[in-house]
């Protein structure tokens, strides 16, 4: 697995572009560029035919050819970077006629010799290299050699998995056959019971989806005329699969083999005409290989016939399963509690209960497993041998092996097999994605931007058609590792890192420091590092969260960052740093800042601005403070996070940063010049996505959403709007009402200091249909009753509505059916005087996927201490008979006094 391409993606289009014109090389160079361009292009074809090669399949000799062209097309890389960048560093003064004036003094600068060739020697020595590369393989071939005998017979893994007593998985028998056929709909005699039904089981290896088809097929077989199950896997025969399908049903004609792939879908089709089948095919890799073994099951079959398929991939699930009538089956990993009873079934004897002095490890172990049945089976038949249980420094040595592929226990190879067929089956440029998640540690979450942004400085992400998006073409592969069941996403903007203390270690076991391309440190995992002049050809340096202070013991605190010429990122939130210094200027490459949260940091050095390469840079607390014709320079940047916009000339010259996708700005003051520049700007970038703005005066009026919604037009692709300045609804609703797809894919919306909300605006914004996360603040509210209504909000997950004291917000039956949080207010005078609902706000039995806790503010100025006692207790029983037992947060505005008397009256106020 760990043979991978190494930078040939990166590599090879910036050869090509040292073979642009502008760069004026040599006739000689040029044409040594050329052949080493096209070498490199078919060792790249070379190492991706390798890469696609199981590990424990791959020759020896190729693997060592393999490293060896990878090496060096590291070195290879690093030449190139020097020489571009010696060209890049000359850039235009304002003296300097533009581009034309670069082009001339890169010429003057050829003339003299030196450069051209210093480029025409390091070209000559890579040559050279590869030479010896390609001379060493041919002189070690053992082609023709007899191949080893003692090798053993490879056997499909999966092939245990059809013939595994079900029984055994805890979890599978019980809920898990149960929810499956649900789905499947046997009971009842409604026409659409009749229809065919196709029900798809989709989820990564290893979770027992082959053993729960088995399960369900055996229970339920006899109902039906005649059944197949019909394994497939990675490289199918379309006409074996076909053959076997019949042979399964019961057809066993001897000419199956001689009929063609048409000939077999008539003969299923004729076989299959006026019977009631149950057909599952198992572990399906590819969409085109079921669109035609669909075409052998014809949709006109009402005879109550099930067609079940097993699949790791979410699209051929989908594929599966595209009528309205079919269904998708989501595998889960077991719980704790069950991981546990299938973990100890197999080691303990006569269900014996775990001895206490394997509690501890045995739990180590099943965290390791992550309730994936395959590991847990595997290991634990590896701990066990035959009626004894293996001692327990045995179970120790064996935690601290798992994930670090040093164990050599042949049980477990087995595991390991099953496990890689995903990871093979994945294109080159997403092995070399998944295998850089190893750099994090065990339960460590992962932020999805920060993971793609190092994906795009590390090379891993090849360009695609010119003025792409490299973070767009990443978020393409993030998503399709998790259509592959191959990275598990976590969508709660709630949750917090758990990480386990790591021992603070110095970093001085480098033990080549001069070619060390990527350093990630997780805090506090070291204590001293070398002087960062010592790593030559860095590519991506994150010390996030690492304390670089005034009291910082991890030196030297940014020293000879100006030397790191080939860094691309460099991750600072939350470093405590309170200066950067001015050699950030020379960092040409840099294309991705991120200083984060750093609230000692006064200001930025004026050389930031000249980095041409820049795409992302983020500051928290608002440090940056262009001055005017700064921001020209920051061509390339897409994402812009934490400018403070002070002059009117700033806000304007916004609008030439054609590529911005991503903007955080906060103003200075409320100004209306300032605001007219802002939307004017705002115009212009077509390739807006993220919006946040917000205000240093707290003296601002409406203007700017106001100015928003008569001169702004929202792009199609907006998928987030934030503002924390005064607005009012008005503008958004004229949005919509001018052309509803304007927000189409609008999937977060926060505004605060929201002057009224109207039931009518509640329904309108209830009609965004791509909305997830919903956050309003209202501050002049006067429409008293609010209504959540069951057809609006359907696909959100995160809802907030503060309204303050003067409204009450009730959830009719069926109101945010995913909802999974939700925070509102409640009026506690207003609700009172409601004497037809009361305090009955429609939590109980009612918005089902609650599960991450709900927060009410409960105003109670203006009532009686006991009628907010009374609120309280009603509003919390409610919750309390909710199935899913949220967490409840109840906030008392203002407090109660525990002397308080219930006749007494609550004091108001001031809402926040």
């Amino acid at each position: 697995m760990e043979v991978v391409t190494g930078a040939m993606g990166s590599l090879l289009p910036k050869l090509g572009k040292l073979l642009l014109e502008e760069y004026k090389l040599h006739k000689g160079v040029k044409e040594k560029t050329k052949d080493l361009r096209k070498e490199l292009e078919s060792m790249n074809l070379a190492l991706v035919k390798i890469d696609e090669v199981p590990r424990d399949q791959l020759d020896r000799q190729d693997k060592l050819w393999a490293d060896d062209v990878r090496d060096l097309s590291y070195k290879i890389e690093d030449v190139v970077d020097k020489f571009l960048m010696h060209v890049d560093r000359i850039q235009p003064d304002d003296t300097t006629n533009g581009f034309k004036g670069l082009m001339k003094r890169t010429a003057e600068l050829f003339k003299k010799g030196k450069d051209r060739n210093r480029i025409g020697h390091a070209m000559k020595g890579i040559q050279e290299e590869l030479q010896k590369v390609a001379a060493r393989r041919d002189r070690n071939k053992v082609d023709g050699m007899a191949p080893n005998t003692r090798e053993a017979v490879v056997i499909d893994p999966r092939l245990r998995a059809l013939y595994t007593e079900a029984t055994e998985l805890v979890g599978i028998y019980g809920k898990r056959d149960q929810d499956l056929m649900s789905l499947l709909s046997l009971e009842g005699g409604d026409a659409s019971n009749k229809r065919l039904k196709k029900v798809s089981i989709v989820g990564f290896g290893g979770l027992g989806k082959t053993t729960l088809a088995r399960a369900v097929y055996n229970k339920i077989k006899g109902v039906f005329d005649c059944r197949a199950f019909v394994p497939v896997g990675r490289n199918p025969n379309i006409k074996k699969v076909f053959r076997d399908i019949l042979i399964d049903l019961g057809n066993s004609n001897s000419d199956l083999a001689l009929l063609d792939e048409r000939q077999l879908i008539n003969k299923l089709h004729e076989f299959l005409e006026n019977k009631r089948y149950l057909v599952i095919i198992d572990d399906i890799w590819d969409e085109k290989l079921w669109e035609y073994i669909n075409l052998a099951f014809s949709d006109r079959n009402n005879l109550g016939s099930r067609l079940i398929t097993t699949t790791r991939i979410v699209s051929v699930s989908n594929s599966c399963c595209s009528s309205a009538n079919d269904s998708i089956y989501q595998m889960k990993p077991l719980s704790t509690d069950d991981s546990r009873r299938l973990f100890h079934k197999r080691i303990f004897p006569d269900k014996s209960a775990c001895p206490n002095e394997f509690e501890q490890v045995s739990n180590d172990i099943l965290k390791k497993c992550g309730g994936v049945p395959l590991a847990i089976i595997t290991i634990a038949s590896a701990l066990a041998s035959g009626q004894q249980v293996k001692p327990k420094r045995e179970w120790d040595i064996l935690l601290q092996s798992l994930g670090s592929g040093l164990t050599e226990d042949n049980s477990l190879e087995e595991m390991r097999r099953i496990l890689s067929f995903s990871y093979y089956n994945l294109p080159y440029d997403l092995k070399t994605c998944l295998l850089y998640l190893c750099i994090y540690p065990e339960d460590h979450e992962i932020n999805r931007d920060k993971l793609i942004w190092k994906w795009v400085a590390e090379g891993f992400v090849l360009h695609g058609n010119q003025g792409t998006s490299l973070f767009l073409l990443g978020l393409n592969y993030f998503n399709e590792l998790i259509n592959r069941s191959m990275i598990q996403p976590i969508y709660d903007p709630l949750g917090q890192n758990k990480m386990e203390d790591h021992q603070a270690k110095p970093l001085t076991n480098i033990m080549s420091m001069s070619r060390v391309r990527s350093i990630t440190i997780f805090p506090p995992a070291v204590s001293i590092m070398p002087a960062l002049s010592r790593f030559e050809v860095l590519r991506v340096l994150d010390m996030s969260d690492c304390n670089l202070g005034e009291s910082s013991s991890l030196q030297p605190n940014l020293k000879g960052v100006g030397h790191l010429i080939h860094l691309r990122y460099l991750g600072l939130s939350g470093t405590g740093i309170s200066k950067l210094p001015a050699e950030i200027g020379t960092l040409q490459f840099l294309e991705v800042l991120d200083l984060g949260y750093n609230p000692e940091l006064d200001e930025l050095p004026s050389t930031l601005f000249k980095l041409r390469r820049l795409i992302y840079l983020n500051v928290r607390f608002y440090k940056v403070v262009p001055t005017p014709g700064v921001l020209q320079n920051l061509t390339s940047i897409e994402v812009l996070r934490g400018l403070l916009v002070s002059l009117n000339i700033i806000a304007q010259e916004l609008g030439n940063l054609a590529r911005l996708r991503e903007l955080e700005i906060r103003f200075k003051d409320g100004s209306l010049d300032l605001y007219e520049g802002f939307v004017k700007s705002l115009c212009n970038l077509h390739h807006i996505e993220s919006l946040s703005i917000s205000c240093n005066s707290k003296e601002t009026s409406f203007e700017l959403m106001d100015l928003l919604g008569e001169r702004w037009v929202p792009p199609v692709h907006l998928r987030e709007f934030v503002s924390y300045i005064p607005s009012q609804i008005s503008a958004l609703r004229g949005w919509i009402e001018r052309d509803p797809s304007h927000l189409s894919n609008l999937s977060e919306l926060i505004l605060t200091s929201v002057k009224e909300v109207q039931q009518e605006d509640v329904e309108i914004i209830g009609g965004l249909l791509s909305l997830r996360c919903l956050a309003i603040t209202s501050t002049h509210q006067t429409q008293r009753l609010l209504v959540i209504r069951a057809d609006g909000f359907s696909c959100v997950v995160y809802f907030e509505l503060d309204c303050g004291s003067a409204a009450q917000i009730i959830f009719e039956s069926g109101a945010l059916p995913r909802a999974e949080r939700v925070e509102f207010s409640l009026g506690v005078r207003v609700a009172k005087e409601d004497g037809n609902r009361g305090f009955n706000l429609g939590l109980q039995g009612n918005l089902l996927s609650l599960r991450r806790g709900v927060r009410i503010w409960m105003y109670c100025g203006g009532a009686r201490v006991g009628e907010a006692k009374e609120a309280e207790a009603a509003v919390r029983r409610a919750l309390e008979a909710h199935p899913n037992h949220p967490r409840i947060e109840i906030y008392m505005i203002p407090r109660i006094a525990k002397d308080a008397h219930d006749d007494d009256l609550c004091e108001d106020e001031e809402e926040n």
